[in-house]
This record gives C-alpha cells, structure tokens and sequence, in this order.
C-alpha cells in the first residue's frame, strides 16, 4: 500500500508519504469493490499457490466507504477515552460490513490504539454508500466509553464530504458541533424513565437510590448530572404515565425496557434508545448519540482549593512527567502535568498564575478521567 499528500488546489502535484507492505485498516474497501478477500490471497501466496486472477481480470463495482470508530470524544478535541463497554450492538442490512473486535463487557484501556470497530457501506454509486453508512452509524450502538460516532456522521453530512472534495485540512474548518438541549433533555427523560422501572418490584428504593422521593403512589423526583463535565444537574420527575425536566412541561410518557432496548413515547412518538446500567451510572444512546447520567451529583476535585482552581484529568491514561512541585509559583500556560494515553500526549497547564498546591500524582501514576491531578491559588 503506497501513501501520497496531494495539495489543496494543485492536483497534479503529489507527494510520497509512505509504503507499507502488508495489509492496512482500508482493506475492506478494496475487498467490498473487487470482491475480493485479500486475507484469504496473502495466505494462499504464502503458501505457494498462485493467484487466482491475472492483470486486467478483476473488474470495481460500485463504491465503498470505511468509518473508523474510536474512543474518543470528538466534542473535546478528539480526546482518547476508555472505561467498559456496557452495551454494544453492531449495524446490519444490505452492502453493510463491520470489522470490530471489542463486545460487551471488554475493558477499552489506553494501552492500545483507540480504534474499535470498522463500519463500512458498499452501494452502486458513492452516494448510495455514504447514505448506507450514516444509516449503519445511526444504527451502532457503544455505551461506555466516548466514541466519535458523532463526529463521523456529521462529517457524512458535509457538502465537500458528499462531494468528495477533500483535504487534510477538513477536520479543522468544521464548525463545532452545535448543542441540542432538545435532545439533551429527551434523554434525561428517557434515563428517568428507565430508573422508575428498575425501582419497582417491591424493593426498598431507599436502599438503592439516595435522592429519589417515592411515597406511595407520589411522583420520582431525581437530579441527573451529566456524565461528570461539569453540567448542572437537572430535577426530573416522574409520574404516573408523565415526565417533567426541569421546568418544561410535563409530557405524556410510557416506557418499555427490553434487555439493552429502551422504548420510550413521549408526546406520543415512540422511539427505541440504547440502554445499560453502568454502576451508579444510567446510560442511554440514540441515533449514534450517547449520553451518561449520575445518580448522585459529585464534583470532583472541584472544590480541592477554595479560591482556586482544581485540574481534572481530560482522559484516563499514565502520567509521564510532573514539571512542578507544592509551592511553586507558575504563570497562565505553565506545564503542570503531561499525560499520556493511546499513543496521545497532553499537557495540564495553569489557567492563571499561582501557587501549586494539592500535587496528586507522580510519573508513572495511572489515572482516570476527571481524577484530580493538582491545585493552583
């Protein structure tokens, strides 16, 4: 496989990048359009047999597109991300093929390349397969850890993108995704739902959900946070055969919950999510989309350094230097600390000048995303 740079706006000049001789991860595309298995010709060339094809006897037909699905958060800046898997189900249908090697339950570390899964969509023309594969996206359902099935569908749905006008440079000119509090707040409603459920069956729901108010046939009251960022928690309440989030109106609801499918009507649109229950930690997913809600609203390290500011980690991953010490002053954009996971580095810098206090980590140290790592006052 033979690697090339074309530059924006000359399209006769052309760079070598690199040449790998062995397969790479866009296989399947060349499979998908010559019908071909290349895994099954490598093998059969090692043994000594000779191909089964000659120049000029192998015809395209139609066209292949590959998404690569990672760990990581493409609404922070493509951040790797690990943590298990808690629910996992793959896309099918006509011209869809997915080459994955995570399941449910897998543990996704940062040892290893974030790559998850391969979606890939074959059709007659390009547009057929770049329809396929955002359907196919849509469909993927991984609850755990950050993925950037988000991004990619966006990507799919770029005027250049569709065009096919592309550069190294496209990742970059995408303006930030916009927010969608409608969406956020349907799935604050469906994770609300979900909980109301899990409660019943005679259990004492004292026991199990610090923070809900259940007295006899009186509504669920519950404030969801949303998966540790920092978002302000949300009072959601649950009644019989309703759902209100935060001040909005109360929506006619009825909830399903089969296995890790969730069918949730609201205002009289039913429509099926993902669901798993991860710990302390109700998850929910959609259209790609995933969403993650805590029980109980902890902050933390926020409050290490009253007057200061406490410095999470971005993403789980080793530390691989402490450029301070407690004590030392720093200036705005001093390096504090540099991580490292899934062969990314990042440095932790002070967002104002100080005095380094509460240092939490030492070279080597493992870490988690959001563990507190240092103070500055």
């Amino acid at each position: 496989t033979c690697e090339f740079l074309v530059p924006a706006g000359d399209p006769d000049g052309f760079f070598f990048l690199e040449m790998n001789a062995r397969l790479q991860v866009e296989h399947p595309v060349t499979e998908l359009v010559y019908g071909l298995d290349l895994v099954e010709a490598q093998l059969r060339v090692a043994a000594g047999e000779p191909l089964w094809f000659g120049p000029g006897e192998l015809a395209a037909d139609g066209h292949a597109v590959e998404a690569r699905v990672c760990a990581e958060d493409g609404e922070r800046g493509f951040l790797p991300g690990g943590g298990r898997i808690v629910a996992y189900r793959e896309p099918s249908g006509p011209g869809i093929r997915v080459d994955s090697g995570v399941g449910p339950g897998d543990e996704v570390t940062p040892h290893y390349d974030s790559l998850l899964a391969k979606v890939v969509a074959h059709g007659p023309t390009r547009a057929a397969a770049l329809d396929r594969l955002d359907r196919a996206l849509a469909q993927l359902v991984i609850l755990g850890p950050p993925v950037n099935t988000p991004f990619l569908r966006r990507l799919l749905a770029e005027p250049d993108v569709r065009a096919g006008a592309l550069d190294t440079g496209l990742a970059e000119r995408l303006p930030a995704a916009a927010p969608d509090p409608g969406s956020d707040e349907t799935a604050v409603a469906a994770a609300a739902l979900a909980r109301s459920l899990q409660v019943g069956g005679g259990e004492d729901p004292w026991e199990r959900l610090v923070g809900w108010r259940i007295d006899g046939r009186a509504p669920l009251r519950r404030r969801l946070a949303r998966d540790g960022r920092g978002a302000q928690p949300v009072e959601v309440l649950v009644g019989d055969g309703y759902v209100q989030v935060g001040d909005g109106p109360r929506r006619a609801a009825a909830v399903e919950l089969d296995g890790d499918r969730l069918a949730v009507t609201l205002g009289g649109e039913r429509r099926v999510w993902a669901h798993a229950r991860d710990g302390a930690v109700t998850r929910v997913g959609i259209d790609g989309r995933a969403w993650a809600f805590h029980e109980e609203v902890v902050a933390l390290g926020r409050d290490l350094h009253a007057g200061g500011a406490a410095l999470e980690a971005p993403m789980p991953g080793s530390v691989l230097a402490v450029r301070v010490a407690d004590g030392d002053s720093v200036r705005a954009g001093d390096v504090l600390v540099v991580l490292e996971s899934m062969k990314m580095e990042l440095e932790v810098v002070a967002p104002a000048a100080g005095t380094v206090e509460g240092l939490a980590v030492a070279p080597g140290d493992r870490v988690s995303g959001g563990q507190p790592l240092v103070g500055v006052r």
